[in-house]
């Protein structure tokens, strides 16, 4: 989904970029396309697949930047170094 937040991707463009089978990847995109997360287009006699809306747009960059932040400090809890200090 990252990928396709970059812009409209066919098949094989997106199998390429994974490193994964056209087949592991269709399966994907129908998996994708039938929870209406992704749509796909018609460009002449190739199917490029996007984003459905600005919503599922919203969501993957929410994702990533979530999965690359640092924990919050959780008040009343230390961290793992702290504890080992302690205890030494």
């Amino acid at each position: 989904m990252s990928r396709l937040a970059q812009g409209e991707m066919c098949v094989t463009e997106l199998a390429a970029a994974e490193g994964e089978s056209l087949s592991t990847i269709s399966q994907r995109l129908r998996v994708l396309r039938s929870e209406h997360i992704i749509v796909r287009r018609r460009r002449g006699k190739h199917i490029n697949y996007g984003l459905a809306d600005q919503h599922v747009m919203d969501l993957v960059f929410n994702a990533l930047a979530h999965a690359t932040e640092r924990p919050a400090a959780v008040p009343g809890r230390r961290r793992d170094s702290e504890s080992e200090e302690k205890e030494n």
